[in-house]
């Protein structure tokens, strides 16, 4: 079966962080979830889709930049809550966008990661873990080199807490309690984790690892040492990995594997043989995906994967049939829906060219002025200098929420 997706944008909110962006659960699999995604401008921002429009559900006033957003709930019930991280600080609020908790961690450092198991809370500063339960604290640990990113075993399936730990010296660290458990080496700098098949697989063991140097692999965590299942090499040269989820796009009952890389390539493997999977399909963004999630979102009955952009972009790739064909003298019959829709965006144009003339006038006016102030614009800029062991080369990204004019080195 062919995998045809159609590209559908949504909203725009601020510059986002790496994994900030959720599609909240639904009881039914084919109803139409909600997106809630947190910004660096602190803003949590929910909202559905309906008749092709984004729809908001809630927006939090503005605050500290947000590091991370993780959804939670009692253990074997829906994860409907939103907790987000920023600064020290860990808050939550209902799917209604009413805030619950309010939590100071009195950590030194932002938290740069975070994970949540029913009642327990997983936080990684630079170097530092820290396990709450019921926002009292449990655990703490003191890792070697940097944490990039933190998740816990299923507690359902092995009835004990294992926190793994994702370094940036090559390196798993498995936690029991405060102790370092064993350490697993992995073939790069792992940047991100995440449950195999969102739930560890069938015995909870199985955890998916993304490296910065755009490596992927399985590992098993048993209770005694560590044992690789598969590893995809990075051939084609691609960016690094900054988010994966599974999620079953093609419909047969095996879910894929979504993949978001930091060059914007969004990748979707399948596992068509048990000893490793095979890229099926990809998309290129023109920024960085920084989550990536599959669910229901734009119509009802069609899946779609829903990615989150550098630059705050909310965009869906659809498996609903947009495009239709017809040949020579066929009539092009087109939905009230879409005649709507094409209205609303020459009404959003025209309503934006009449508003860049405005603020033309106005800049020309200002900077004729005797008492104008000229003042640079601040920019969130994303940079990344990262070499490249093969052919012993550094490799300069800088990702900006604007057009990039000028580059100057020195």
């Amino acid at each position: 079966m062919e995998l045809s997706l159609t590209r559908v944008d949504y909203l725009q909110v601020g510059v986002t962080s790496q994994k900030t962006m959720k599609l909240l659960p639904t009881s039914g699999r084919k109803a139409m979830q909600k997106v809630v995604i947190g910004d660096q401008d602190g803003v949590v921002t929910c909202f559905g889709i309906k008749k092709g429009e984004p729809v908001p559900v809630f927006k939090t006033l503005p605050g500290e930049k947000i590091a991370r957003l993780e959804l939670g709930g009692a253990l074997n019930t829906l994860q409907e809550k939103i907790f987000v991280a920023s600064g020290s600080e860990v808050r939550g609020f209902t799917k209604r966008g009413k805030q619950f908790l309010s939590f100071d961690t009195n950590l030194t450092e932002s938290i740069k990661a975070m994970y949540i198991s029913g009642a327990d809370l997983f936080l990684c500063a630079s170097y530092i873990y820290n396990h709450y339960c019921d926002c009292k604290d449990q655990h703490y640990y003191l890792s070697g080199d940097k944490i990039n990113d933190v998740l816990c075993l299923p507690v359902e399936k092995l009835s004990c807490i294992t926190p793994v730990l994702a370094c940036q010296d090559r390196v798993l660290r498995v936690l029991q309690g405060s102790d370092l458990l064993y350490e697993m080496e992995v073939p790069g700098p792992p940047s991100v984790l995440a449950l195999n098949e969102g739930n560890g697989g069938d015995a909870g063991e199985e955890v998916l690892f993304g490296t910065s140097d755009g490596k992927i692999g399985l590992v098993q965590i048993s209770a005694v040492s560590p044992t690789e299942k598969w590893k995809i090499e990075n051939e084609k040269k691609r960016g690094g990995i900054l988010c994966m989820d599974s999620f079953d796009i093609v419909g047969d009952g095996v879910k894929e594997l979504l993949i978001g890389r930091d060059d914007g390539i969004l990748e979707i493997y399948n596992f068509e043989n048990a000893n490793s999977p095979v890229l099926r399909h990809e998309y290129a963004f023109s920024e960085s995906v920084t989550s990536v999630q599959g669910g229901c979102v734009g119509k009802e009955g069609y899946d779609e994967i829903i990615t989150s952009t550098y630059s705050g972009w909310v965009s869906g790739l659809t498996t609903e049939p947009v495009r239709r064909e017809c040949g020579s003298g066929d009539e092009v019959k087109m939905s009230h829906e879409m005649q709507n829709k094409i209205l609303s965006l020459r009404n959003d144009l025209e309503h934006l060219q009449v508003k860049v003339l405005e603020e033309r006038e106005k800049y020309q006016l200002n900077s004729q002025s005797s008492t104008a102030i000229s003042t640079v614009p601040m920019f969130s800029i994303n940079d990344k200098f990262t070499l490249n062991r093969d052919d012993a080369s550094y490799s300069l990204v800088l990702e900006v929420q604007t057009a990039i004019d000028t580059v100057l080195l020195q």
